[in-house]
């Protein structure tokens, strides 16, 4: 791939798309068609703008409104498509079982979306309420609920005389990323082995086929420690002509080849990835961007026109001259659609009502950024082991990063800022373990890959990690003696083998405390406060050779 050329022009890449002797009528021969795919993934509750004015729900259906205007006007067709997360991230939302945004979706119009791993926070009633609330379908081939495919595998669209295949997947890493009591008799099967069962019955009866996943874009296939994602399977099975994919929250612009233009900035071209024939593309994530794919269909060739990542009012600082700042879009501002503001200022009001009730203040921010969190100490995450430690009286702590959702930003804090830290309702447990258990505990903490959700993150405990190995551990100024006793908390999550750690339910200490992580964290910021954020910063407490 040349990255001088941006893929903002025509674009004369084939895809083959099937052929027209499929049943069930199809396209014409010598007819070009008009097909423009937008897609959304990781919403998160974010029905609602943000305090900067970026997102939300109602200038995203302005502009998905006007696409699809711009192209019925040129003689095309529209499919819109999510892949999946709806839920999970703002306390508005979280309380209210992520309704707000169901019912936006609907009046949007989307046509379908993946099913997440987020799907699964919460026990299946409120899935199932969920299910029946939408008026898409939710996808996925390859979730077994007692040996039955637990939502359709795909669905066949009849787009304008074109027949559009959607086939779902999750990320098999679910059975490990959510609560085992909400997913019991549930198995997450190989999305390879999956899709290809899928595809070729696909293609007996679609021109063309896209899967709509829950996986991750990994540059180069490099997933580490996590599950398959969309370049594994689309190098494993011929035949998928795009997916529109989630799971990993970054746009999908490539450099060049296999590399991941980590430095995207909004507004500019996006090249999508290619792998085997497949185009993968991927919209960062909360809305902050409505992704569209224009293609062209003649005699059984899929071309891809044109690509674009279309920012949804995302802003970035400007300094005038006189010294000052303010917060300019990138691309021209969207309008906020009156309907959906309508239909979405109730939820927002309640969920403000519940959430905005002050707790305590903090003099510096508490750093929990997602790209700071799942790659190195961060202060966030210091700051949630301690209140742990202090409610359990434990040792030290261990904090799987992916329950670390946001910062604390310097001045007063609500229950709202907490619920946003941590919003999914974990418990508090811990465990007794000699000093030999705990440094095979902390053996197995210190493997979890960069950038994943199970990295790991400590308090209380002071690491010299080489080589993926732990070469010293000290607690309270001592080193780990494995005839003694130390007593460790973690949440329930991972206590029950969540994202790949040691399953520790059945330890003969075990305890599961019922304190729900969130309330700790809240009740040790009121009587702490004000905190002083440098007492959190994680300094050399855990070095990394």
């Amino acid at each position: 791939m040349n990255p001088t050329k941006p893929l903002l022009t025509a674009v004369s890449v084939l895809i083959l798309a099937g052929c027209s002797s499929l049943p069930g009528g199809g396209p014409e021969a010598d007819k070009t068609y008009r097909l423009t795919i937008l897609h959304t993934n990781d919403h998160h509750g974010r029905f609602w703008k943000n305090g900067d004015g970026e997102y939300g729900m109602a200038a995203r259906k302005t502009l998905i409104d006007q696409i699809r205007a711009e192209v019925k006007e040129s003689g095309g067709e529209t499919l819109l498509l999510d892949g999946g997360d709806v839920n999970t991230g703002v306390p508005e939302s979280d309380l209210q079982d992520a309704v707000p945004d169901f019912r936006g979706m609907n009046l949007i119009g989307y046509d379908a979306m993946a099913v997440g791993n987020h799907e699964f926070d919460k026990p299946l009633n409120i899935l199932r309420m969920q299910r029946d609330l939408a008026r898409f379908p939710m996808l996925s081939a390859n979730i077994y609920d007692n040996g039955k495919r637990m939502f359709d595998p795909y669905k066949v669209f009849s787009v304008g005389g074109l027949r559009v295949g959607v086939m779902g997947m999750t990320t098999e890493d679910t059975s490990k990323m959510v609560s085992p009591d909400n997913i019991k008799g549930i198995e997450f099967r190989s999305v390879i082995a999956e899709a290809a069962k899928v595809v070729p019955e696909l293609r007996g009866k679609a021109d063309i086929v896209i899967a709509a996943t829950h996986m991750g874009h990994y540059q180069n296939g490099e997933a580490g420690t996590q599950s398959p994602g969309d370049v594994e399977m689309a190098r494993a099975v011929k035949g998928i002509d795009l997916v529109v994919g989630g799971h990993t929250q970054n746009p999908a612009c490539m450099k060049s080849e296999n590399v991941i233009d980590r430095a995207y900035v909004p507004g500019t071209p996006c090249a999508p990835d290619r792998q085997n024939g497949t185009w993968i593309v991927q919209a960062h994530e909360w809305g902050k961007y409505v992704g569209r794919a224009d293609f062209a269909y003649r005699n059984g060739v899929l071309t891809l026109l044109k690509y674009e990542l279309l920012p949804v009012n995302l802003k970035r600082s400007v300094r005038a001259a006189d010294g000052k700042t303010s917060m300019v879009t990138y691309t021209p501002e969207i309008a906020e659609d009156k309907d959906m503001l309508a239909l979405l200022k109730p939820f927002q009001d309640f969920g403000q009502e519940k959430l905005n009730v002050e707790i305590g203040s903090t003099d510096g921010r508490l750093e929990g950024d997602r790209a700071v969190v799942r790659a190195r100490p961060a202060s966030m995450a210091v700051l949630i082991g301690r209140a742990l430690m202090e409610r359990t009286k434990a040792d030290f702590a261990v904090v799987n990063s992916g329950g670390v959702r946001d910062s604390l930003a310097a001045g007063k804090l609500t229950y709202k800022d907490i619920l946003k830290v941590q919003p999914f309702g974990n418990t508090t447990v811990t465990v007794d373990l000699t000093g030999a258990e705990v440094m095979s505990y902390l053996n197995a903490a210190a493997k979890m890959s960069v950038g994943s959700g199970a990295f790991a993150q400590f308090a209380g405990v002071n690491l010299v990690i080489t080589g993926g190995v732990v070469t010293s551990a000290t607690i309270k100024g001592a080193p780990v003696d494995p005839a003694k006793t130390y007593r460790m908390v973690i949440n329930n999550f991972m206590a029950a083998g969540g994202d790949g750690y040691p399953r520790l339910t059945g330890h003969k200490s075990f305890v599961d405390t019922g304190f729900v992580d969130a309330d700790l964290l809240r009740a040790y910021i009121s009587a702490k406060s004000p905190l002083k954020a440098a007492d959190y910063a994680p300094g050399d407490a855990v070095v990394r050779r």
